[in-house]
């Protein structure tokens, strides 16, 4: 049986009053609870200068890196991702922050739109699994075949 570590780092602060855990790792799997861009998008809305939707997917994707990283791995050991948005409109500018941050090297994805999320404010959320033994960036690709 595989022995299941917490993971907790201060980029990705535990709330003392949650009733979830930000991510595990199991063995060589990093599975990771759904981040949101909270507190800052927060923050930035009560300063009237609200974070779209690029600057939310960024925000998350680098909750997810950190948590990866505390768990002893790096960015490129995400395999799977899980969008969720609450304006399918936004999938464009989703798609702009994943290739930035992802460098051409892109875990599994799907997206979703949903009503909402459970800050007014936020536009996105992503969950995510990793594989610490894996690395996405010396990933082969199969060769194609016409049939």
């Amino acid at each position: 049986m595989a022995l299941a570590e917490r993971i907790r780092t201060p980029q990705v602060p535990d709330l003392p009053t949650a009733s979830w855990t930000n991510a595990w790792r199991i063995g060589q799997e990093v599975v990771m609870s759904g981040m949101t861009g909270h507190p800052a998008t927060k923050q930035a809305a009560e300063q009237g200068t609200p974070l779209g939707a690029y600057d939310q997917t960024l925000l998350v994707l680098k909750k997810l890196e950190a948590l990866v990283t505390a768990a002893g791995g790096h960015k490129h050991n995400l395999i799977k991702t899980v969008v969720y948005l609450t304006d399918i409109a936004d999938k464009d500018e989703v798609g702009r922050a994943r290739r930035d941050f992802f460098d051409g090297v892109y875990p599994c994805a799907t997206l979703v739109a949903v009503n909402a999320l459970v800050f007014p404010e936020l536009r996105v959320e992503i969950d995510a699994w990793a594989r610490l033994d894996v690395d996405l960036r010396e990933a082969t690709l199969p060769l194609c075949t016409e049939s």
